[in-house]
C-alpha cells in the first residue's frame, strides 16, 4: 500500500469538502463534490486493502501500534464520509479526513517488535470491538474541538466565511452525544468482554490499560447519564468528553508506546 498516495486522497478529499462549504465556491459546489467524494472512497478501498493485509497476517492478528492507528484512521475516513451526507457537517468531514490523512503515516513505521498473535476468535471480537469504539470516541472528540472553537467565535461576535465551515452549535452537540452514546457503549461492551476473555492481566501487562479504560468509561457514562437526565449541554459537557478521551488514550496509545517503544515489550 503506498501511504503517500492514500494520504494525498485524504487531503485533496477533505479541501474539496471544505472549500464546497464556503460562498465564493458556490458555483463549483457539485463538481467539487463529487471529487470529494471520489477522492474519498478511492483513499478508503486503498486504505482499507493495505490494513487489511498489515493486520491479517499469515501467523496470526497483528496489533501493532501502527497498525492500530491506522486503523482508526479507516473508521474516521468512513465517518467523516458518512457524516458527508449531512450538508452542514461537511467542513467538519474535512477535519475527520486531515486525521485520517495523519492516521495513515505510522504504518509505515517499523515498530522495534511486532507483536503478531494466533488469538482465539473470542479475543479477535474484543479487540475489533475495542478498536470500533476508540474509533467513534475519537471521531467524537473531532466534534468536539469543533464545538469548542465554534461556541468560543460565537461568543467573540466573529462572523466570516469560515463560519459556513461549521455545523449549527446544536447540531453539532446532539453529533457528539449521539457519538458518545455509541462510543460508550462499545466500549463498555469491550471492558466487559476483556474482563471475561483475557486470563491474566498482570501477565499481560494490562494493569495501567484497564484502569485508564475504567477511569475513560466512567467518564462517558456521566456524560450521557447527564445529558439523558439533566439535559447537559455547552463546556461543561464538552470538557468532560475530552477528559475521557484523554483517559482513553492513555489507556490505549500510552500504555502500548511505553510497552513497545520504551520497554520494548508487548502484551502477549
Amino acid at each position: 500500500m503506498s501511504q503517500i498516495t492514500i494520504l494525498l486522497l485524504y487531503l485533496l478529499a477533505a479541501v474539496a469538502f471544505a472549500l464546497s462549504r464556503l460562498p465564493r465556491y458556490a458555483a463549483w459546489t457539485q463538481p467539487l463534490l463529487v471529487a470529494a467524494v471520489g477522492f474519498s472512497v478511492a483513499g478508503l478501498m486503498l486504505h482499507g486493502q493495505g490494513l487489511y493485509v498489515e493486520i491479517n497476517k499469515v501467523s496470526g492478528l497483528s496489533v501493532s501500534l501502527a497498525g492500530a492507528v491506522s486503523l482508526i484512521g479507516l473508521q474516521l475516513a468512513l465517518i467523516g464520509l458518512l457524516g458527508a451526507l449531512e450538508p452542514t457537517l461537511r467542513g467538519m468531514t474535512a477535519g475527520l479526513l486531515l486525521l485520517a490523512a495523519v492516521a495513515t503515516i505510522p504504518i509505515d513505521m517499523q515498530p522495534k517488535i511486532e507483536t503478531v498473535l494466533d488469538l482465539s476468535w473470542q479475543m479477535q471480537a474484543h479487540i475489533l470491538i475495542a478498536m470500533f469504539a476508540y474509533g467513534l470516541l475519537t471521531a467524537g472528540a473531532i466534534v468536539a474541538v469543533f464545538a469548542l472553537i465554534q461556541n468560543r467565535r460565537l461568543r467573540a461576535g466573529k462572523l466570516s466565511s469560515a463560519n459556513y465551515l461549521f455545523a449549527p452549535l446544536e447540531t453539532t452537540e446532539k453529533m457528539l452525544f449521539g457519538v458518545a452514546a455509541a462510543g460508550f457503549s462499545g466500549l463498555l461492551l469491550a471492558v466487559l468482554s476483556g474482563f471475561a476473555f483475557v486470563e491474566n492481566l498482570f501477565a499481560q501487562h494490562l494493569v495501567h490499560k484497564t484502569a485508564f479504560s475504567l477511569l475513560a468509561l466512567l467518564l462517558f457514562g456521566v456524560l450521557v447519564a447527564g445529558r439523558v437526565f439533566a439535559g447537559w449541554r455547552g463546556k461543561r459537557a464538552v470538557y468532560l468528553y475530552l477528559w475521557g478521551f484523554a483517559f482513553l488514550c492513555l489507556a490505549y496509545f500510552g500504555s502500548r508506546y511505553v510497552l513497545e517503544e520504551v520497554l520494548n515489550r508487548s502484551w502477549s
